[in-house]
C-alpha cells in the first residue's frame, strides 16, 4: 500500500518537508469521496483494486485518471500532463501506464490487467489547468488526502471555485460577448483590416457564436457541424457586405478575424514540440488533424462566398487591394488594441478575470519583442523579411515570453507564499515579528481582494479567508496558551472548505496556464488558413514582358508568385521556430536556476530540494516524462552499479542514490498477480 496521505494531520506529526501549518492543530472532520458518482467502468476497476490493495491505492488510480482527463481537455499539453501523472505515480507507487493521444486516451493499471479508454476533445481552460495541477501538487506534498483531492476536483468541475465573472464567460450565453470582441480586434491587429472590416467581423462573430450556441444546446452529432456552419456563415455575411455595400472590404481580414476562434493554432506548435521531443505519433497526428480542421473552415467560408457572389475567385483576388490600409507601426493605439485582443483571447481561454494582468503582461512581452525584432530585420535588409528573419523574430519573441512568464511566476510565488503563509500560519505571524514585509504583503493582498470583490469580479470566498485567518489566529493562540481552557480548534463545514481551498491555492503558479494564451496569440493558425485559401483560389502567375536581344520582338514569361505559393514553408518556419523558442526559453531559465542552486550557499538544503522539484516539474513543458518501466534494464544496470559501490565500502549518502531515482519500494510496489481483463 502507498504511504498514508495526510498522516501528518491524523497523528499530529508534521511531514518533515513541511513548515508548521495551522492544519496540524485543527480537528478536521474526516471526508469521504463518494465512489458511486464514478462512471461504471471506472467504478468496476476501483472495486477490483480496492479488494486487492486497499481503498487508498484504488482512489489514487481514480485521481490520476481524472487528473489526466481534465488536464488533457483543458490544455492538450501531453508532455506536461504526463509529467504530472508520472509524479503522482512515483510518489505513491502506482502500477499504472497511459497513452495520451490527440483525442483518445488509454489508461492501464496492474500491468495491463485493466484498461480504460476516454475520448477527450479540445476545450482550452486556463483556470482548470491551474487548479488541477495545484490539486495534484498538494496531494504529492501530503498537504491534502486523496479523498479531499477527489472532492476538490468535483467541486472545481461544478464551478464552486470559480468567480461569478468566470462563470459568466465560461459558457453560453455569457460567452457570446467574447466572439465579436476577438473577431473585431484580430481583423485589425493581425490581418490588415480597417475599422469597417472590424465591424463586419464583429457581426460575423455574433452570428457564429449564436449558431455554435444552438448546436451545442442540441448536442450529440450536431456538434460536428460547428466548423461547417461557422465558416459558411462567415463567408455569406462577409460576401453580402462586399456585394451590396460597396466593394471596399478586406474579406481576408473579416474571414480570418472571425475564424481565429476556431483555428487551433496552439496545436501546431505543440505538435511540432511533440515531434521534436520524440512523441512522433501524437505530434504528427495532431498537426494533420488541425490542418484538416482549418481546411474545413476555409472551404466552408469559400462555399458561403459561392452562394452569395457570382465570381468568388475574382472577388477574392480583387479584395486584396482593400487590405493593409492602416500602417500599424505608426499608430499610437497599436499596443492598446493588441491588449484588447489579448484580453479577448484570455476570455476565450477562460483565464481568471482577476489575473488578466498576468496574462496581458506575458502576451505583451512576446508580441512586442516579436514585432520589434521583425522590424529590425526589415530595416536592416531594406526588403521583405525572408524566412530566416521570420524564424529569428518568432524564436526570440517566444523565448522572451517564456522568460517573462517564469520571472513573473517567481515574483507571484514570493508574495503569494508570504500571504498564504499568514493565512495558514506556516510562518511566524506578522504580529509576532518586527519585520514589516509580511504586514505590507498581507495589506496589499487584502486590498486587492476587497477591490475585486467590490467590483463583483472576485470570489466571495477570498474575503471569507481573511475573516477565517483572524479567527484561527485567536483560537490557536488560546490553544497554545497553557492557562487557557481551549483544548482544540474546531471549524464548521464551510470554514473547513475555506481552509482546503486556501491549502490548494497556496501551491505554486502554473506557468503553462499563464503562458498558453501567449502561445495562442503568436502561433500560425491563420497562416495555414491562408495556405488553404491559396489552394481554393490559386494566385495568378506573374507575367513579365522581355525583349529578344537584337530584335524588336518581345516575349512573355510566366512565373509563380513566390510570396503566395510558399505559404506552407512559412508555416513550417513559424511553427518550428515558436516550438524552438519554448525550448530555448525554458532551457535558459532552468540553466540559470541550476546555477543559482549550485552557488546559493546561503540557502538551506530544504529550499534547494524544493527548487529541484520545481525544475523537475518544469521539464515536462518541453521534454518527455521518464518512467523506469520504459527501460527497466537500464534501471537494473544502474541499481547494480550503486549496490557494487556500496559493497566496496563507499559510505555514500542515501540522498545521492535518490538523485538517480532509486527509492526504496513501498508496499504498493511489491509484485502482485496480474488480473485478467
Amino acid at each position: 500500500m502507498a504511504s498514508k496521505v495526510g498522516e501528518g494531520r491524523d497523528n499530529g506529526k508534521m511531514p518533515p518537508s513541511h513548515q508548521p501549518s495551522v492544519r496540524h492543530v485543527i480537528a478536521l472532520s474526516e471526508r469521504k469521496f463518494n465512489v458511486k458518482t464514478l462512471p461504471a467502468d471506472m467504478l468496476r476497476v476501483y472495486r477490483a483494486l480496492e479488494s486487492k490493495f486497499g481503498e487508498e491505492y484504488a482512489l489514487l488510480f481514480v485521481f490520476n485518471m481524472r487528473t489526466a482527463i481534465e488536464l488533457h481537455r483543458a490544455w492538450h499539453m501531453t508532455l506536461l500532463t504526463s509529467k504530472i501523472l508520472q509524479s503522482v505515480k512515483d510518489r505513491f507507487g502506482l502500477r499504472m501506464t497511459w497513452n495520451l493521444g490527440v483525442i483518445r486516451l488509454k489508461f492501464r493499471v496492474e500491468d495491463g490487467g485493466f484498461e480504460l479508454h476516454r475520448k477527450v476533445p479540445y476545450d482550452y481552460d486556463s483556470e482548470f489547468q491551474d487548479l488541477y495541477m495545484r490539486i495534484a501538487t498538494a496531494l504529492i506534498q501530503d498537504r491534502i488526502t486523496v479523498h479531499e483531492a477527489l472532492i476538490f476536483q468535483t467541486d472545481v468541475k461544478e464551478g464552486r471555485h470559480t468567480a461569478r465573472s468566470g462563470l459568466f464567460l465560461r459558457d453560453f450565453p455569457g460567452r457570446l460577448v467574447v466572439y465579436p470582441a476577438l473577431a473585431a480586434t484580430c481583423a485589425v491587429i493581425f490581418f490588415g483590416g480597417d475599422w469597417v472590416d472590424a465591424g463586419v467581423a464583429a457581426i460575423c462573430g455574433v452570428a457564429t457564436g449564436l449558431f455554435e450556441y444552438a448546436l451545442v444546446t442540441i448536442g450529440g452529432e450536431a456538434k460536428i457541424l460547428i466548423d461547417l456552419f461557422a465558416g459558411m456563415i462567415t463567408g455569406i455575411i462577409g460576401a453580402l457586405f462586399y456585394r451590396f455595400n460597396g466593394e471596399t472590404y478586406c474579406l481576408s481580414a473579416i474571414f480570418l478575424g472571425t475564424l481565429y476562434w476556431y483555428f487551433y493554432g496552439t496545436a501546431f506548435v505543440i505538435g511540432i514540440l511533440e515531434i521534436i521531443t520524440g512523441e512522433l505519433e501524437t505530434g504528427v497526428t495532431r498537426f494533420m488533424a488541425v490542418s484538416i480542421k482549418t481546411f474545413v473552415l476555409c472551404l466552408s467560408a469559400s462555399f458561403g462566398m459561392l452562394l452569395t457572389l457570382e465570381a468568388p475567385a475574382d472577388v477574392w483576388k480583387d479584395q486584396t487591394s482593400n487590405c493593409n490600409q492602416i500602417q500599424l507601426g505608426n499608430m499610437w493605439w497599436r499596443i492598446p488594441l493588441y491588449l484588447a485582443c489579448s484580453a479577448s483571447a484570455l476570455a476565450q481561454y477562460r483565464f481568471r478575470v482577476v489575473e488578466y494582468w498576468r496574462g496581458l503582461a506575458v502576451q505583451l512581452v512576446g508580441y512586442e519583442v516579436q514585432y520589434q525584432v521583425a522590424q529590425f530585420f526589415v530595416e536592416r535588409s531594406a526588403s521583405e523579411k525572408d524566412n530566416l528573419d521570420t524564424m529569428a523574430s518568432n524564436l526570440i519573441g517566444m523565448a522572451c515570453a517564456v522568460i517573462a512568464a517564469c520571472i513573473l511566476s517567481k515574483l507571484i510565488d514570493f508574495f503569494q507564499n508570504r500571504y498564504y503563509g499568514q493565512l495558514l500560519q506556516r510562518d511566524t505571524h506578522r504580529y509576532d515579528t518586527d519585520s514589516k514585509i509580511d504586514d505590507c504583503v498581507f495589506a496589499l493582498y487584502t486590498c486587492k481582494v476587497k477591490f475585486f470583490s467590490a467590483v463583483k469580479i472576485g470570489r466571495r470566498e477570498e474575503l471569507d479567508k481573511i475573516e477565517l485567518e483572524r479567527k484561527l489566529k485567536q483560537e490557536t493562540d488560546e490553544l497554545r496558551d497553557p492557562n487557557h481552557p481551549r483544548e482544540e480548534v474546531k471549524l464548521e463545514e464551510k470554514e473547513e472548505n475555506l481552509l482546503l481551498d486556501t491549502i490548494v491555492n497556496a501551491e505554486s503558479v502554473n506557468i503553462w496556464a499563464m503562458l498558453m494564451p501567449t502561445v495562442y496569440q503568436l502561433v500560425p493558425g491563420s497562416i495555414i488558413a491562408k495556405l488553404w485559401f491559396s489552394v481554393i483560389f490559386p494566385p495568378d502567375l506573374i507575367e513579365t514582358e522581355r525583349l529578344i536581344e537584337g530584335t524588336n520582338y518581345t516575349y512573355f514569361t510566366y512565373t509563380l508568385d513566390y510570396a503566395n505559393e510558399n505559404i506552407y514553408a512559412n508555416l513550417m518556419v513559424v511553427a518550428t521556430s515558436l516550438a524552438l523558442g519554448l525550448i530555448v526559453g525554458f532551457a535558459f531559465v532552468q540553466s540559470v536556476e541550476y546555477l543559482a542552486t549550485a552557488f546559493a550557499w546561503w540557502e538551506c538544503d530544504e529550499m534547494k530540494e524544493d527548487r529541484k522539484k520545481e525544475l523537475n516539474m518544469r521539464k515536462g513543458m518541453y521534454t518527455m516524462a521518464k518512467d523506469s518501466s520504459d527501460d527497466p534494464e537500464e534501471k537494473e544496470s544502474k541499481l547494480s552499479t550503486v549496490m557494487e559501490e556500496k559493497e566496496d565500502g563507499g559510505e555514500e549518502d542515501d540522498e545521492e542514490a535518490e538523485g538517480d531515482d532509486f527509492e526504496e519500494e513501498s508496499p504498493a510496489q511489491e509484485e502482485s498477480p496480474v488480473t485478467s481483463t
